[in-house]
């Protein structure tokens, strides 16, 4: 990623403003450190070494998430907000490379959410009402880190069927807007799962 490139305070601001905007954007209302979390997510991830943390890997989250739930301590806190993160980030970064696995953004919601809920009714954790606020909102901030990969341009899909597709799947209101203001009036024959 080039703002890989960029000192550590210059892609904390870079992606402060993204997010506020985003949330403005989309009237999602969280807590200014749920959105601080957020950003310092993002620019860890911006970080050339951001593999280093584990939190993205090659192994999947579900087998992940169970590993997790057989430590505890330190060690199941880290691997938890590592599931919970990775699932953020893939799912509101990469929409279109979920469209191509087996699996889609509802996975990611339920193991995401289901992460940062087990963080957010820890007592022993200092973040747990930014965590329980990730859980509730996960699919919003799903929607607000898609906002903010189009506006950086780090994704290049303009394709408006597979937008649409997406918004089918997910009901998702900020790819519903996106479609609005292409010119199409998203119109579905079902009822959507939205986790919220």
């Amino acid at each position: 990623m080039a703002v890989a490139l960029c000192r550590r305070e210059g892609v904390l601001e870079y992606f402060r403003e993204l997010v506020e905007e985003a949330m403005d954007h989309q009237h999602v209302d969280a807590d200014e450190l749920t959105a601080g979390y957020v950003v310092h997510m993002l620019s860890a991830f911006a970080r050339i070494d951001a593999r280093g943390d584990g939190a993205l890997t090659d192994q999947p989250l579900a087998v992940r998430l169970g590993q997790a739930l057989e430590t505890g301590g330190s060690r199941q806190r880290a691997l938890l907000r590592q599931v919970g993160d990775a699932s953020l980030f893939i799912s509101g970064f990469f929409p279109d490379r979920l469209r191509r696995s087996l699996v889609d953004v509802d996975y990611y919601a339920t193991l995401g959410g289901y992460a940062y809920s087990s963080l957010g009714q820890r007592e022993d954790e200092a973040l747990a009402p930014v965590f329980a606020d990730l859980a509730e909102h996960f699919l919003s901030f799903v929607d607000v880190l898609s906002e903010v990969s189009e506006r950086s341009s780090l994704t290049s899909s303009k394709d408006v069927l597979r937008l649409y597709e997406r918004w089918l799947r997910t009901g998702s209101k900020h790819c519903g807007q996106r479609l609005i203001e292409q010119g199409v009036v998203p119109v579905a024959n079902r009822a959507h799962r939205r986790v919220q």
